[in-house]
């Protein structure tokens, strides 16, 4: 894997410069909203705790302040510039995807994201941190993953270009299941859901 520098430099590339941006603030702002409705829908009751590993900057921790704003987040990132900058201010921890264990955490959280990060993991790492977490998911997880047969624009370097099969293969073994649209339950959640709502894998 090509090692990258998550630095100034690089979330001013792809997330604020206009021309170069993945995502805006719009289109954040939904992916947060889509991820909520789904949590409570399963959990019956408004989401109390976020759990975003990956996080970068902590642009879902704005737009979750705004939305629910009784809500507990933590963030988890690599970048020393990250928790530097933002660490304090938008509750973000240093750790890796693979490495959770290393990080102080909570057993469990109403939804869990891992949004624009898991193709650019190691395989290993993908793995450990996907069982790590299934465990922990109280309502939904949003695990955003883009394969060898989608289309991608962005960022590139370094990303894991796996068959759709090959991540359906990993996150059934860590224990999720797929509901559509990035969203996946954990295996006794889906237990719980009425047929139709259940993924179809079960």
């Amino acid at each position: 894997m090509t090692r990258k520098a998550y630095d100034r430099a690089y979330f001013d590339r792809w997330y604020r410069h206009p021309h170069s941006r993945i995502w805006t603030p719009g289109e954040v702002a939904r992916k947060v909203r889509l991820a909520l409705a789904a949590a409570e829908v399963v959990l019956g009751r408004p989401v109390r705790s976020v759990l975003d590993v990956g996080c970068g900057e902590g642009s879902w921790q704005r737009a979750l302040a705004r939305l629910r704003p009784l809500a507990t987040y933590t963030g988890v990132d690599p970048s020393a510039y990250v928790v530097r900058r933002f660490g304090k201010r938008r509750h973000i921890r240093q750790g890796s995807f693979g490495h959770l264990e290393q990080v102080r955490l909570r057993q469990a959280y109403d939804l869990i994201v891992a949004c624009d990060v898991l193709h650019y993991l190691p395989a290993a790492d993908v793995i450990r941190g996907l069982a790590f977490l299934a465990p922990r998911t109280r309502g939904v997880a949003y695990l955003e993953a883009y394969t060898s047969a989608d289309d991608i624009s962005g960022d590139r370097t370094g990303m894991q270009r796996r068959s759709p099969a090959a991540w359906r293969r990993m996150m059934r073994a860590a224990g999720f299941l797929a509901c559509g649209l990035h969203l996946y339950v954990s295996a006794p959640i889906a237990g719980d859901l009425v047929a139709l709502e259940r993924p179809p894998e079960t």
